[in-house]
């Protein structure tokens, strides 16, 4: 909650923080869980959190503290240092450009490569041109290395600790050194140089396991005893550590907790998308597609790490409040999770997720926002506003740009590129559910049954009579759906479609007298070859059943060539790999076998 466009004097923001403080309750935190482990095995452990309903009511209540353009004139290039840990992160390379912008601080970037690496676009933006001046810095440490962290926040006033590894990485001991024993080297070297103001950045996630739904939750709820993942619990603890410090040698503290953040310069999730996209997977929706959740754009979270700085740097009952405390962090604006990425692939060109996977469960909408949120209101970029932007950062990942095709599939042209391409395929949807229709029609009737073939053939003649005629009976709408009338002349064939099924079988019949005539030559052996072979497969064919082929074959030919065409590269990488394998492995064999060639 924010009072952006209200501008007061100091004290009287502080009077008003006070107010509300002690009136209004901590917002309301929704976590519902549901298909975790779909996204945990896609994209890692904080892709399961996009499957968690969030209602994250933010009530940072701290960001009232909006102090007028000529008090903050006043400050500018006062000398005073901040430092900003993992300072060239996604989040943290824009809370470094909000700093510069600011002119309020000597902004000091702290991060592990032992240079700064700037692209075209931050060489000639503020970035570059702070550096040049003065005005920004960058220092390589590393924070298991408390020396170097000292060195990295000697003279700074506040500290935005933000470094962290990435969250995808599943190693507990990664995490625990640099999540925990990093920062409790940070909050040391604070404590020992008396820094005035510590800022952590934590996430949504250290209160939610993963398994039990929390309904209703704010701040207060605590740690999970069993925490979702590694990440989570080494965040967990160093949020602990960083809260317990508050008011150590005169540190101030408080940590933010911000959800899934999304935006330019998003190097996971968005590009995530996209290659799922490519790869043909963005079509595919798990669950009823209502599961909430709360994203919040880069923006919003580095302008929440300048609101907590500024609430803590102010003296009274507002800062008070504010230190040794938690906030979740949200753009207040729950979107449905598949709504959001449909319009991110919509948005790069790719198609919308449209095939739902049925879920165990239904997941309920969200409750309405807070009314201290109507009232207070919100600060910056709005959701659509931060996607469109976010979209247009990733035009690079546009289906247009991306290599396409040319031509029809691999798949589609050993199917004959036609009819049946195209019911095999699914690119008919229609004409290949009447397929499947009559197909199920003859397992029923003559497979599945013990019936004789003139009797299921009556059946099957039955059923389909009493279908036309119902059919025939059935008003032209119904609903408000268009029933859609079969006409005779459906039925009837054309001299055209008659010398096409003619010739067809004309084409076999040649081709097999072919075959007989080559037999009977008896000089061609790999016709001979071909033909044992084939005769020898039909054979093996028939100690099947009827029922397990139909079984069987009918699921495979109708899913194997669908998959092969949105797999194809993968598919024939996997096969181009093994056959590879396989020449090697003869030639290997085969020079075990003749043994080395002796002179």
């Amino acid at each position: 909650m924010v009072f952006d466009s209200c501008y007061m004097s100091l004290n009287d923001s502080i009077f008003l923080m006070a107010l509300i403080l002690s009136k209004i309750q901590i917002a309301g935190l929704w976590i519902l869980g549901f298909g975790f482990w779909s996204l945990f095995l896609c994209f890692g452990p904080d892709m399961g959190l996009y499957m968690l309903t969030f209602d994250i009511r933010r009530i940072f209540l701290f960001d009232l503290f909006t102090i007028k353009k000529s008090e903050i004139q006043g400050e500018r290039m006062s000398g005073k240092c901040c430092v900003v840990t993992g300072g060239r992160g996604f989040a943290a390379r824009h809370l470094v450009d909000m700093l510069i912008r600011s002119d309020k601080f000597l902004v000091r970037i702290a991060d592990l490569p032992p240079a700064i690496d700037l692209s075209p676009e931050e060489e000639n933006g503020d970035l570059g041109r702070a550096l040049e001046s003065g005005r920004a810095s960058y220092v390589s440490m590393d924070l298991r290395n408390k020396p170097q962290v000292l060195q990295a926040l000697k003279g700074a006033e506040v500290v935005f600790h933000m470094a962290a590894p990435h969250s995808g990485i599943n190693n507990y001991q990664l995490h625990y050194s640099v999540n925990v024993e990093g920062t409790k080297n940070v909050i040391d070297a604070c404590v020992e140089l008396k820094v005035k103001i510590l800022i952590f950045t934590s996430s949504a996630s250290v209160v939610f396991d993963g398994i039990h739904p929390i309904f209703n939750g704010d701040e207060a709820l605590p740690y999970p005893p069993k925490p979702l993942d590694s990440y989570s619990a080494t965040k967990a603890e160093a949020e602990a550590a960083v809260l317990k410090a508050n008011g150590t040698n005169g540190l101030l503290t408080c940590s933010l907790r911000p959800s899934s953040i999304f935006g330019p310069g998003d190097k996971l999730f968005i590009p995530s998308l996209a290659e799922s996209a490519r790869a043909g997977k963005s079509k595919f929706l798990i669950g009823d597609g209502n599961n909430v959740y709360d994203f919040t754009y880069v923006e919003n979270v580095a302008h929440a790490h300048i609101c907590a700085e500024q609430t803590l740097s102010s003296s009274g009952e507002a800062a008070e409040k504010a230190a040794g405390q938690a906030y979740f962090i949200t753009n207040m604006e729950p979107i449905k999770f598949w709504e959001f990425t449909g319009n991110v692939c919509a948005g790069l060109g790719y198609e919308r997720p449209r095939i739902k996977v049925p879920a165990v469960a239904v997941l309920p909408v969200a409750h309405a926002i807070q009314w201290a949120y109507n009232l207070l209101g919100t600060y910056g970029m709005k959701l659509p506003d931060g996607l469109k932007r976010t979209i247009e950062s990733f035009s690079h990942l546009n289906a247009e740009n991306q290599p396409k095709r040319d031509g029809p599939s691999k798949a589609s042209l050993y199917l004959g590129n036609g009819r049946v391409a195209d019911t095999l395929l699914w690119k008919d949807t229609k004409k290949t559910l009447i397929v499947l229709l009559v197909l199920m029609g003859i397992y029923y009737s003559f497979i599945s049954s013990n019936s004789t073939i003139i009797t299921a053939t009556s059946k099957l003649l039955l059923m389909a009579a009493i279908f036309l005629f119902v059919h025939g009976r059935l008003p032209e709408k119904i609903f408000g759906y268009k029933i859609e009338k079969i006409h005779p002349s459906d039925f009837y064939w054309t001299e055209k479609k008659s010398y096409q099924v003619a010739h067809v079988l004309a084409s076999f019949w040649n081709v097999g007298i072919n075959i007989l005539e080559s037999l009977c030559r008896g000089k061609d052996w790999l016709v001979f070859l071909k033909v044992v072979l084939s005769l020898l497969i039909i054979g093996f064919i028939g100690t099947i059943s009827l029922h397990s082929l139909f079984v069987m074959g009918v699921p495979t030919t109708f899913l194997g060539f669908y998959l092969y065409e949105w797999n194809e590269e993968a598919l024939d990488g996997l096969v181009s790999d093994a056959l590879s394998y396989g020449y090697k492995l003869k030639s290997q064999i085969i020079h075990k076998v003749t043994g080395p060639k002796l002179d």
